[in-house]
């Protein structure tokens, strides 16, 4: 089975673009948002050509195809004008996602803005259930872990496993985003994955191993997707910062040990890093990525 590597690239003059531009700098899967990122105005989802979007993806051999939410979703706020907005931008990426027969979109949830996990994760819950309720049947919600344990949801991956618990559907994934987990002090080493015990203790000072806490809570079987970012700070800085791939602060032999394991095997991968001209993902990324995990 081919490896699928891919990337976040720009799906600016039509979806079907993003895939050529995926093509282009050798990736193999491809993670675009449906709109804008950063405003809650969503395109017209009827005038979306779906049929020529896949027909690229087909010919370039660029699948899965990954959506990214946009970064305003909050579904713990306080204000229900803006968990209103939240909900209506996310059932249209799922509905896009759904048009495409995508892989997923991938979401991060939201902030407890202070107020802590518990008091907000009833909220979430059914706000997540109400967008399941009222999308497609083939498309799939993706948690992402967070890199802050400041109010982030899912910077703990018990979070995301009592999110799947309580709303028990198979179309409630996950995705992990390497630089996040390096950030939340999450070790995914060698010596993270040696006979990790249930707490998670690798034996150093602070971290926690990421094997444990995906054994422990039983997240490979609903895992979707891995962001593969390298981080420009240190280990449990608490800091969402990408970097290019061998360029940042995390090891090396670690990154290529976590690409490496087993359960990846089938996970596509998924690039959003800066690119060495700051202009997104490129083709040196995917070369560096493939000898990670040993593609020529």
């Amino acid at each position: 089975m081919t490896k699928r590597l891919g990337a976040h690239v720009s799906s600016a003059g039509g979806h079907h673009l993003a895939v050529e531009r995926a093509a282009a700098i050798g990736a193999n899967a491809v993670q675009v948002f449906s709109g804008s990122p950063r405003v809650w105005q969503r395109p017209d989802l009827n005038a979306i050509d779906a049929d020529k979007i896949n027909s690229v993806s087909k010919e370039k051999d660029v699948q899965p195809i990954f959506t990214h939410a946009l970064y305003l979703v909050n579904l713990a706020s306080e204000n229900p004008e803006l968990r209103e907005k939240s909900q209506k931008a996310l059932r249209f990426d799922l509905s896009f996602d759904g048009k495409l027969n995508g892989a997923g979109v991938v979401v991060h949830v939201g902030s407890s803005q202070g107020r802590g996990w518990v008091a907000v994760r009833d909220v979430v819950v059914k706000e997540i259930a109400d967008i399941l309720a009222n999308t497609p049947d083939n498309s799939h919600f993706l948690i992402e872990n967070s890199a802050s344990p400041n109010g982030k949801i899912a910077s703990d991956l018990s979070e995301i496993a009592w999110m799947q618990q309580q709303i028990k559907s198979d179309r409630l994934c996950w995705c992990l985003d390497t630089c996040h987990a390096f950030a939340a002090g999450y070790a995914f080493g060698e010596a993270a994955g040696k006979n990790p015990s249930k707490t998670g203790d690798t034996g150093e000072a602070g971290e926690k191993s990421l094997f444990a806490a995906i054994e422990e809570h039983d997240l490979w079987k609903t895992l979707r997707c891995v962001h593969v970012n390298d981080s420009r700070d240190p280990f449990a800085s608490g800091r969402d910062r990408h970097e290019n791939l061998n360029d940042g602060l995390i090891p090396q032999e670690d990154m290529k040990y976590f690409l490496n394991r087993p359960e990846l095997a089938e996970i596509p991968f998924i690039m959003e890093v800066p690119g060495l001209e700051k202009e997104g993902p490129d083709a040196e990324n995917i070369t560096r990525l493939k000898k990670l995990v040993g593609e020529k």
